[in-house]
């Protein structure tokens, strides 16, 4: 393989789920600069031909799918379509995420659900879904994108830490059981980036510098740099990297006393 070449992603196609804002909008037009055409998948099809329109402009190839990924007859359709265009798929990216933010106790059932089927069940349903596409690749790329709350505790609720752990666990599971058929699994965990979801959050100046004071580099992430970490991850760069997952955070992570 030429030296450029694994630095990448021509001549591939990607998927990304929730990729209308925040980190999913990032990593969707980082993957489609690095030569990937790119499927942009989101509730709102406003947003989609927006986000498919703004990167198509800047000479990217784009595609928008307005699917809510959480219901199978979505999810089905979204394959039907990535099948309709016969580009085939190379790269997957598990992005689509929610969270409501309360104590363990006041979570209605309803609640804890939608969060575990939203955040867990339907990245696992997606992952199973275009495992096909991906086998047939045989130089594939499947990144979860989950949280530090998935690997320590945060003031974000059990449900959301439950759900971004158990993606953690499904990435180890299958980058072993896929690494035969040429599928790499790897996952990124961020800790806070400025996106929509945590904008409200960020406006509690105290929250805000507690945030910092926990966070070495003393600063909140970009969308683009998490973008970055999960580009590497769907490079040939990284062809021999399977079963991890990458902490995006500052330093948060291993911030002792």
């Amino acid at each position: 393989m030429d030296r450029g070449d694994k630095w990448t992603l021509n001549r591939k196609t990607a998927l990304v789920t929730g990729s209308t804002k925040g980190i999913g909008r990032a990593v969707a037009e980082e993957l489609a600069s690095l030569g990937a055409a790119v499927f942009v998948v989101a509730r709102r099809q406003d947003e989609v031909k927006k986000q498919v329109k703004k990167m198509q402009d800047s000479g990217f190839e784009a595609f928008g799918i307005t699917a809510d990924v959480t219901l199978p007859e979505d999810r089905k359709q979204i394959l039907a379509i990535v099948n309709r265009t016969k580009h085939g798929l190379d790269i997957l990216i598990n992005n689509v995420g929610t969270n409501i933010r309360k104590k363990a106790v006041d979570y209605s059932d309803a609640e804890y659900l939608h969060i575990l089927n939203t955040n867990m069940h339907s990245n696992f349903a997606l992952s199973r879904l275009f495992y096909p596409l991906l086998k047939i690749s045989k130089d594939a790329a499947l990144v979860n994108v989950l949280s530090v709350a998935g690997l320590t505790h945060l003031r974000s609720g059990a449900p959301y830490g439950m759900s971004k752990a158990a993606l953690t666990q499904l990435t180890r599971n299958l980058a072993v059981e896929w690494a035969a058929n040429g599928i790499r699994v790897n996952a990124v965990a961020p800790w806070y980036t400025k996106t929509p979801l945590v904008k409200k959050l960020l406006q509690d100046k105290k929250y805000l510098q507690d945030l910092l004071n926990r966070t070495p580099m003393k600063r909140l992430a970009e969308p683009e740099e998490v973008a970055t970490a999960v580009a590497f991850l769907c490079m040939p760069a990284a062809s021999y990297v399977t079963g991890q997952c990458l902490a995006v955070d500052g330093g948060f992570m291993v911030n002792g006393f």
